[in-house]
């Protein structure tokens, strides 16, 4: 299958479970690096671990989307990676 999101980087929020998790999975399987966001470390970091598993990129921030001076600072660790 051709990766059609090759070149791209796609931020997850929320991809500690769920449907930001699977909507991670399947970014990062047509291509894109995946920037993984969420509260639960731990779990993001399995997740990190298992699309670099299947050769894909991604990047771990802990985050809160309700906390908007984190937001803010996320947003800043973003533009250093």
């Amino acid at each position: 299958m051709a990766q059609r999101l090759a070149g791209t980087v796609a931020l997850v929020t929320g991809a500690s479970s769920g449907i930001g998790e699977a909507t991670a999975l399947a970014l990062a399987a047509e291509g894109a690096a995946v920037v993984l966001a969420a509260r639960r470390v731990d779990r993001l970091d399995t997740l990190s671990a298992k699309i670099s598993g299947d050769g894909g990129r991604a990047h771990v921030i802990e985050a809160d989307v309700t906390d908007e001076p984190q937001g803010d600072s996320d947003q800043q660790q973003l533009h250093r990676s």
